[in-house]
């Protein structure tokens, strides 16, 4: 592929309108699918890989061949769609800064749509709930419950706390989750 792509630019190179032609057709597909992989709309992809070829032809004398054609092809397009994108991009404005108009300045406010109370209340309805599933266990597994979970304190601080081993936390650990899973599923 390589020495057919060779042999098509130095007929190129002298004059030959047929070797251009087929050295678009072999390649223009390739060419079309990156581009549009970087500037994401066919309309403009399609512009791009008609400039990426007037380009190349227009530079072919200075390819060399010890590389692939494709390589330096690929190169001229990726140049191309940075170009294109760097035409496109949209003025910017500050959030931090005021804007200045011919009527004075001006600061930007945007409003704040993260919160969400819907999804507040649920959590807060959740959090009541397992309050209310851990004030509801005996005193020995709600105490290492609340160590464990709420404290963050580790089996070994829980026993030395409480006074028993720590083979008892791990087991009342293991019960009070067991009691809350019931409880909660039952409150569903």
């Amino acid at each position: 592929m390589k020495q057919d792509d060779q042999i098509l630019i130095k007929k190129a190179l002298a004059g030959k309108e047929a070797a251009f032609k087929l050295l678009l057709n072999k390649h223009k597909d390739a060419v079309f699918r990156m581009i549009v992989k970087i500037v994401h709309n066919q309309e403009e992809a399609r512009d791009l890989v008609q400039e990426t070829f007037m380009k190349a032809f227009g530079a072919l004398s200075s390819y060399k061949s010890q590389y692939r054609f494709t390589t330096w092809l690929y190169k001229i397009a990726a140049n191309n769609c940075i170009d294109f994108l760097r035409k496109k991009r949209l003025n910017s404005l500050s959030l931090d800064q005021p804007l200045e108009t011919k009527n004075g300045e001006v600061t930007i406010e945007l409003a704040d749509w993260t919160y969400n109370p819907e999804a507040d209340l649920t959590s807060k309805q959740k959090s009541l709930s397992i309050d209310m599933a851990i004030n509801s266990l005996p005193q020995k597994y709600q105490e290492v419950i609340i160590f464990r979970h709420k404290q963050d304190k580790s089996y070994e601080e829980i026993a030395e706390i409480l006074g028993i081993p720590v083979g008892t936390v791990k087991a009342r650990i293991f019960r009070a989750r067991e009691l809350l899973k019931k409880k909660l599923k039952s409150l569903r």
